[in-house]
């Protein structure tokens, strides 16, 4: 497995590097974002880890340019920056898991892990078809009326929450709690927010609405003619 890794500690990051060596992991670190970007575009990884505090481009640009041209490739973040705003603007960009500065290195391995397991199972999924909605796990797509709706990572797992639960109404604490992997506190409105960005996405200019609200309930994603 091949690791990509920007941490302009240099102390932190031959420390990370070592530790990976150990679990047979091949770890290419680099300090500055303009070169993660560069060297993520030149060659393959099975998994990208970004600093957001580093020279030239932040965690955050570069995790944007890669989710530009790869949606699959597991990206976590591991920083010091805790507030949730930057955990949300992390994950709005494209960042699949969200790991706070001072760590333990047995809990990044087992972040890796998971990401790369969920790798795994989403391209065992078959596609999910909803009405004219079409949701590929093996393209991470997502496809209305055969007109592609570019997604961010979170409103993909969003709407396969939905889609998962096969008419169900999901309550906003089952939503909160498998939209969040590690428990982020979050308040209704935080879900509504993403509610809202998706039902843009999928229900705009649309006659047929998918997604609904049963109020004081939750949410669900039924073709409803």
């Amino acid at each position: 497995m091949r690791v990509l890794l920007l941490e302009d500690d240099a102390t932190l990051s031959a420390e990370i590097e070592k530790f990976f060596k150990t679990k047979n992991i091949q770890c290419q670190a680099v300090l500055n974002g303009d070169l993660a970007a560069k060297q993520y575009n030149k060659d393959h990884h099975d998994l990208v880890i970004l600093d957001i505090n580093v020279p030239g481009q932040s965690g955050i640009e570069v995790c944007a340019s890669i989710r530009r041209v790869d949606k699959k490739v597991p990206i976590l973040m591991l920083t010091a920056f805790g507030e949730i705003e930057d955990k949300l603007k992390a994950f709005n960009t494209g960042a699949d898991d969200y790991l706070l500065k001072p760590f333990h290195f047995d809990e990044l391995y087992a972040r890796v892990n998971a990401l790369l397991k969920r790798k795994e199972v989403a391209q065992q999924v078959e596609d999910i078809v909803i009405g004219d909605l079409v949701i590929s796990y093996t393209e991470l797509s997502v496809h209305r009326g055969g007109v592609e709706i570019q997604l961010t990572p979170k409103e993909f797992k969003l709407l396969s929450i939905l889609a998962t639960a096969n008419g169900r109404i999901v309550s906003k604490n089952t939503i909160s709690e498998q939209l969040w992997d590690y428990q982020i506190i979050t308040n209704q409105n935080t879900i509504e927010v993403y509610i809202n960005s998706l039902r843009k996405k999928i229900d705009k200019n649309n006659e047929a609405k998918l997604i609904h609200t049963k109020v004081g309930y939750g949410y669900f994603l039924k073709n409803e003619k």
